[in-house]
Parts: C-alpha cells; sequence; structure tokens
C-alpha cells in the first residue's frame, strides 16, 4: 500500500487578549482535527503547580508539546498573544525542525471600543486565569510584524464570518 502523508502545519495564533483568538483556534483545531496547545492554559497550570512567577515557561513547554505532535505527523494550533518577534521565531523554529509547514495568523480587533468591551465582559475559560484588565491589555508589549501572517480583523464581525474569512485564507 501507497500511502501520502501529509507532512503536518504549525497554525500559530498571535493577538492581543480579547481579539477573539481562542474562539477561533479551536473552531479551527475541531474543523482540522488538529491538535490545541493553549497557552494560558500551560500557564495557569504551572502557576497552580509550581507556585511561581510564569515568564517565558510556558512558552516553553508548548514549544515542546507542540513539537511531539508534530512529530507524531498532526497538525497544531498554537494559541498564545505571541507578543514579540522571538517567540514568533521560535515557533517557526519548532515547525522548521520537525519538518514541518506553518502558518502565522494575527487576529485583531480595530474597534478599539469593542475590543475594550470584550477584555472588559469576558469570563475566564481558563480556571483560576486572572484575565487582564483593559489599561493591561493596551500597556502591553506587542511588536510590529515583519514577516508574512494571515490577518483576521473581527471587529464588526459574527464569529462564524470571522471564521470563514480564517477558513479561507488558512484553508486556499
Amino acid at each position: 500500500m501507497n500511502h501520502s502523508i501529509a507532512s503536518p502545519t504549525l497554525y500559530i495564533f498571535s493577538g492581543l487578549p480579547g481579539v477573539g483568538k481562542s474562539t477561533l483556534a479551536r473552531r479551527l483545531a475541531g474543523r482540522l482535527g488538529c491538535a490545541y496547545v493553549r497557552i494560558d492554559t500551560i500557564e495557569q497550570a504551572l502557576r497552580e503547580l509550581c507556585a511561581f512567577s510564569v515568564q517565558g515557561e510556558g512558552y516553553w513547554l508548548a514549544y515542546r508539546v507542540a513539537a511531539d505532535s508534530l512529530k507524531a505527523g498532526l497538525s497544531v494550533i498554537a494559541d498564545c498573544c505571541n507578543p514579540i518577534e522571538l517567540t514568533r521565531t521560535e515557533w517557526e523554529e519548532v515547525a522548521r525542525a520537525c519538518g514541518a509547514g506553518f502558518v502565522n495568523v494575527e487576529i485583531q480587533c480595530s474597534d478599539k471600543a469593542e475590543h475594550r468591551r470584550r477584555v472588559e465582559t469576558r469570563e475566564s475559560e481558563v480556571p483560576g486565569l486572572k484575565l487582564p484588565t483593559w489599561p493591561e491589555v493596551e500597556g502591553r508589549e506587542y511588536h510590529s510584524w515583519t514577516r508574512p501572517r494571515v490577518v483576521v480583523d473581527t471587529a464588526g464581525k459574527s464569529v462564524g464570518d470571522a471564521f470563514n474569512q480564517l477558513c479561507r485564507a488558512v484553508l486556499h
């Protein structure tokens, strides 16, 4: 038997808290049957289990979990803010080291009032996770992009419309 197996893909989701990133990432994982790796879940588990201030440890663990899935032939959705050039490069290197493709996806909400409302009214999906306040989101370090990416602006869109736009862009 000759089975053609496509190489796995790492879908690297990025964006500020409250833009709709996790909602879209989870939906895409379900649609594609991908592994789903969420930084918030990993970092909160570290806080609870190890009782220390989490810095880059969550990303390092996520890279390893994603690499295991990619090496097993599974595509992976990485759900994280991914705010700086360093982490963007590291995610891409995880994919390359595993012989996988990668797609950078930035989720945005260009309507500041809508973004603020989302941040101030959402509830945590990760037990025990303290969500950032609007001033913390506004003050967060977030580098401008220097590499190609798919951009989905969720402002004024239903989840379904934003998801359809995402699918058209990444599943072409």
